[in-house]
């Protein structure tokens, strides 16, 4: 793993994270920006795979979602599947074994440790189950504005931060809101199961 791509200011806190992340059993990746957090998302997911995500900023704001669901993009993308399901209650349920079958699922998560914790948040937990149980390969992608000391400047981040802007955004939308009905903490994984992509600008909540 290089970290050359870190700027110098940041550098002691990503080396930190980053090891941490790894005697945990996350593997760390380092993108510079949002176009080299696509182009390390994509090298990370074999060509034919099947693929699935949660609801993530992130993801749209890195170009994923754009690049993923393009006829010719070599994947097999299993979101649209469920979309296209008109019922509500058999695109749940659909939604729910196309993501666990996923050979990659991917999202983002609301606060990284410098410790080496993971804190995922959401309000029913339909990114949450899969992250943590399912299927064999799990991409996070997150900006360095998601970086913290520890475990208690993540759950502060993830109600005081996190949480306003996505109720703010689901409001927008015409929804109702947003509030913090799973918090997960992420100790440790088995090596090899999840990539963490650390991209050197603020993205998503």
């Amino acid at each position: 793993m290089t970290l050359d791509a870190v700027p110098p200011d940041l550098r002691p806190r990503v080396e930190r994270t980053f090891s941490a992340l790894e005697s945990r059993g996350v593997r760390p990746v380092f993108a510079r920006d949002r176009g080299g957090a696509l182009t390390a998302v994509l090298e990370l997911i074999p060509k034919g795979s099947t693929v699935a995500h949660g609801s993530s900023t992130t993801l749209i704001e890195i170009g994923f979602v754009d690049a993923v669901k393009r006829p010719d993009s070599g994947y097999r993308y299993l979101n649209s599947q469920w979309l296209a399901e008109n019922d509500s209650a058999k695109r749940a349920r659909l939604r729910a074994k196309l993501s666990v079958e996923a050979d990659t699922f991917l999202g983002g998560v609301q606060a990284i440790c410098e410790t080496g914790e993971v804190i995922g948040s959401d309000a029913s937990g339909s990114r949450q189950a899969w992250y943590v149980y399912g299927p064999p390969n799990v991409i996070w992608v997150a900006g360095v504005n998601k970086l913290v000391p520890d475990v208690e400047a993540g759950v502060r981040r993830v109600r005081e931060v996190a949480l306003p802007k996505e109720d703010a955004r689901m409001r927008s939308a015409g929804a109702k809101g947003s509030y913090v009905g799973k918090l997960v903490f992420y100790e440790r994984e088995r090596p090899g199961r999840i990539t963490l992509v650390l991209v050197g600008e603020a993205l998503g909540f």
